[in-house]
């Protein structure tokens, strides 16, 4: 075995096990093992664990899709979540997605667990790879004219609809609506189920995005920071400038006596 390896150094080896494939792993520990050099063989035990890691992490998304094919069942089946219910600024946002069985987006996870680099990556991947994606924004002057009951209702209806499909399975987080027909809802789906995570990762990364963009017309707000929702420098801005159009007036009655129009 001295032999196999007397070539490379210890850094070549450690680069070699620290860039391979998580299947080549087992492979490479075997020829590595008897090496005696300290840094080989931490090199081993980095590498191992790395391949642990990624093994419990495709059982864990396996998992998220075996639970989507058990509750949607035969037929076409779409996820549905939503962004921005508790947000005082900005629209109600719900994405509905349709994942295929294959291939396996790893990472899923409800988007909130998620960086938003990480969301943004995986939003990327899930645009690939999905059959179909709907999204349908309620602005905050219809909240305030019809409640968020009903704008949520709304909101699932038309992303369904954007996706062009009709469902045989709708699978949505939380408790029931009746929004749509074939509605199966799932509290914290978006954790446990593969099309609702994807629809919970698209729908936020869209959502920030257009914060960000109302940031700039509508500066002073933090809106960029705080995505719309009631942060302390959010709150002060309101007291300080009142209400811009896209706030929702009902929902900001705590922080002003009167709530001023931009």
């Amino acid at each position: 075995m001295a032999n196999m390896t007397s070539s490379l150094s210890a850094a070549q080896v450690a680069a070699e096990l620290t860039s391979a494939p998580v299947e080549d792993i087992d492979a490479l520990v075997e020829r590595y093992r008897d090496d005696p050099r300290v840094q080989v063989q931490k090199a081993c035990e980095r590498a191992l664990r790395r391949k642990e890691k990624a093994v419990a992490e495709r059982e864990r998304v396996g998992s998220m899709y075996r639970l989507m094919a058990e509750l949607g069942g035969p037929g076409t089946i779409v996820g549905v979540d939503e962004v921005g219910r508790g947000s005082v600024a900005g629209p109600l946002t719900v994405c509905a997605v349709c994942l295929p069985a294959e291939p396996i987006i790893l990472g899923l996870n409800d988007s909130k667990q998620l960086t938003p680099a990480r969301r943004e990556l995986l939003a990327a991947q899930i645009a690939e790879v999905a059959t179909a994606i709907g999204i349908c924004h309620i602005p905050p002057a219809d909240i305030d004219a019809q409640g968020m009951a009903r704008s949520l209702r709304r909101a699932v209806a038309g992303a369904v609809a954007d996706t062009g499909l009709q469902p045989d399975c709708v699978l949505m987080d939380g408790n029931p609506l009746g929004a749509v027909p074939n509605e199966r809802d799932v509290v914290h789906g978006d954790a446990q189920i593969a099309c609702i995570a994807a629809a919970s990762i698209v729908a936020k990364v869209t959502r920030d995005e257009m914060m960000v963009e109302l940031d700039a017309e509508y500066p002073g707000y933090h809106l960029a920071e705080s995505k719309g929702y009631a942060s302390a420098a959010h709150i002060q801005a309101i007291r300080e400038r009142g209400l811009s159009p896209i706030h929702r007036v009902s929902f900001c009655g705590n922080f002003l006596e009167t709530a001023r129009l931009f």
